[in-house]
This record gives structure tokens, sequence and C-alpha cells, in this order.
């Protein structure tokens, strides 16, 4: 345990000097694929709550149903997010999945209990190109989005999905793998909706609720869980 709080500490501090967070455009989204029924998941539960302390990342926590049979019913998870997981695993040629795991970018997967392969995975799309201008302001009518194309874009529609989540919850659990222990959850998807289809072309203008309690992020993503071109959270 002191291990890894010593390496999500080192995580923690490897964001570059030179990248502060004024100079920060766009994030980069780590998605972790989770369970409150996997005894293997704290580690990567716990690296959570150092992501989310990152200007430069958006972490997004979804919880899969997976392991509900083993005697607890995660109170987050969704088939949905199982599905995202499945359609991930597809896309990368892959048959199976497993958790804890972390998707950066919808491109690269990394096993989310090793925080320096986490860390090296975000630093590698800090350099990338970002083809896509996303642009999110709060009015007393909702949540504007502008999308607007800066750069060669693939061919093919692109999703633009609104991404609905807790910063903080917790839960007792009961039964299952962890039974007996409280854990602490960080930013919890709690709603994943598809607004709009984009070819890029033009750019777009549409407005979405506002989110509440919740925070809310927007993803723009190529179809059949491609990579990641934008990401915005809204402040």
């Amino acid at each position: 345990m002191m291990r890894f709080a010593a390496l999500a500490s080192v995580l923690c501090l490897a964001m570059p000097a030179a990248i502060r967070a004024e100079e920060v455009d766009q994030p980069v989204v780590v998605e972790l694929f989770t369970s409150q029924g996997c005894a293997s998941c704290p580690p990567a539960d716990a690296l959570m709550h150092k992501l989310v302390e990152r200007e430069d990342v958006l972490a997004l926590a979804f919880h899969v149903d997976y392991w509900d049979y083993i005697g607890w019913k995660d109170v987050f998870a969704d088939p949905a997010y199982t599905q995202r997981q499945k359609d991930y695993a597809r896309a990368m040629g892959r048959n199976m999945v497993h958790t804890p795991q972390m998707i950066v970018m919808g491109q690269e997967d990394v096993h989310a209990a090793d925080p320096l392969k986490v860390g090296d995975a975000i630093k590698r799309h800090q350099t990338g190109a970002q083809p896509v201008a996303l642009d999110l302001t709060a009015t007393a009518a909702g949540v504007e989005i502008s999308v607007q194309a800066r750069g060669a874009l693939p061919k093919g529609a692109l999703r633009v999905d609104v991404v609905r989540f807790t910063p903080l919850r917790r839960v007792s659990i009961s039964r299952g793998e962890l039974a007996g222990r409280t854990m602490a959850y960080a930013n919890i998807v709690e709603d994943w909706q598809q607004v709009a289809e984009w070819d890029g072309q033009e750019g777009l203008k549409l407005t979405v609720p506002l989110p509440g309690d919740q925070s809310l992020a927007v993803l723009v993503q190529e179809a059949g869980s491609g990579p990641i071109v934008a990401a915005a959270q809204l402040k």
C-alpha cells in the first residue's frame, strides 16, 4: 500500500513544470472501467483521485456490471458502460475485457493499477495535434457547445457525446469481494449520451440542459469507439 501511494505521488508530480493550468488547451481523456465487486480495483479507484486533481486530465469512471453476480450489485454500474468497454476491445482487436482498465484518448489500453504506465500514456497524448476546437459555455438556457474543425479530420462521422458525472461519492459495501469496506469513488459517470453526429465540414453549435448538481463534459470521438479528437469539461 505504501508503494502504491508513493507511485501515485510520482504520477501526480509527473506533469511537466512547463505545463500550467492556463496553458492547457484540451485535457487528455482517461476512462477507467471499474467495479465495486472487483477486489483488484481499489488501487485504480484511488488513482482516480490523483488524476482528477490534474488540470490537464479529464478522468471518468465507468462502472461495469459483469461483477454483480458475485454478490454485490455495483450501484453505479450500467450495461451501456460494459458495452462501451467491449466496443473498445473490439476496436483494438481483442475479444476479452478486464477490470481495472484505463483507456487513454480512446486509443491506448493501460492496466489501471500501474500509475507509472498511466502517467507515461498521458504524457504521450499531451503533445498530439488537436484538430477540433471545442468550447462549452453555461448560459441561462443551458450549456452551449461549439465545435469547429481547425485541422485535418478523419473521414466519416464523429460523435458528440455529453457525459454527466458526480465528482465524489462514498459507498459502504456489504457483500462480494470488497465486503466490509467503505469506498470513495471519483468522477463517477452517471449519464452518457450522444447528442449529435458531426461530419466536420462546418461548425456545429447546440445547447444541452445544465447539469444541476453533477459535472459535465463533452467528448468528440470517431465513430466505432475510435480515437477521441476533442474533449472539454464545463468549469
